[in-house]
C-alpha cells in the first residue's frame, strides 16, 4: 500500500475534522484525505476491488490510520439528475460504509471528477496511460473531496 502524501502526514491518526474521499468504481476506489483545518485534500492510494467488490480489508485500513470524522463518496448522475448505470452500486457502497464502520457519510456530486483528473494528467503532467490508469481514481477521490470542502467548510469549523 502507498504512503500518504504531503502534509497530511502530519494529520494522520487525528480524527478532529478529517475527511476521507472516495471516488468509486467497479474495479477501483480512488482514496483521498482532507482536513477541515487546512481546508485541503490530497490523493492517497487507488484500492482494487476484490472480486468485483470493493476492498473491504484495505478500507479498514485506512479507516483506522486516519480515524477520520466522517467519509465523503462521489455519486454520480445523469444530467438531468437522475440515476446512471452505476448510480445504485454507489449508493449500495455508501450504506456499506456506514453500516461498517459507523461514520457519517456524505455524497457529493462527482460529475466528471474522473475525466478532469485524467485530463490533469495526461495534459498537464504528460503521465503515460499506464502511470495514468494507476492513479486517477484518487485524483479524483481528491477533487471530489476538495469539493465537499470547499462546499462544507464554513459549517464544519462552525460545528467544531
Amino acid at each position: 500500500m502507498a504512503e500518504p502524501v504531503g502534509l497530511d502526514l502530519l494529520t494522520a491518526g487525528q480524527n478532529d475534522q478529517t475527511y476521507l474521499g472516495f471516488d468509486f468504481g467497479n474495479k477501483k476506489i480512488g482514496v483521498a484525505v482532507g482536513h477541515a483545518l487546512t481546508g485541503i485534500a490530497s490523493p492517497l492510494i487507488t484500492l482494487r476491488a476484490v472480486n468485483q467488490n470493493p476492498d473491504w480489508a484495505g478500507i479498514a485500513k485506512i479507516i483506522d490510520e486516519w480515524r477520520p470524522s466522517g467519509l465523503v463518496v462521489g455519486i454520480s448522475l445523469q444530467n438531468d439528475g437522475s440515476d446512471n448505470i452505476i448510480t445504485p452500486r454507489m449508493l449500495k457502497f455508501c450504506r456499506q460504509l456506514e453500516g461498517r464502520f459507523q461514520l457519517p457519510v456524505y455524497q457529493q456530486d462527482e460529475a466528471l471528477t474522473t475525466f478532469e483528473a485524467k485530463q490533469m494528467l495526461f495534459d498537464e503532467v504528460k503521465l503515460s496511460a499506464k502511470k495514468l490508469w494507476a492513479v486517477q481514481d484518487q485524483l479524483a477521490a481528491q477533487l471530489i473531496l476538495q469539493s465537499w470542502l470547499n462546499d462544507n467548510l464554513a459549517l464544519i469549523s462552525h460545528d467544531n
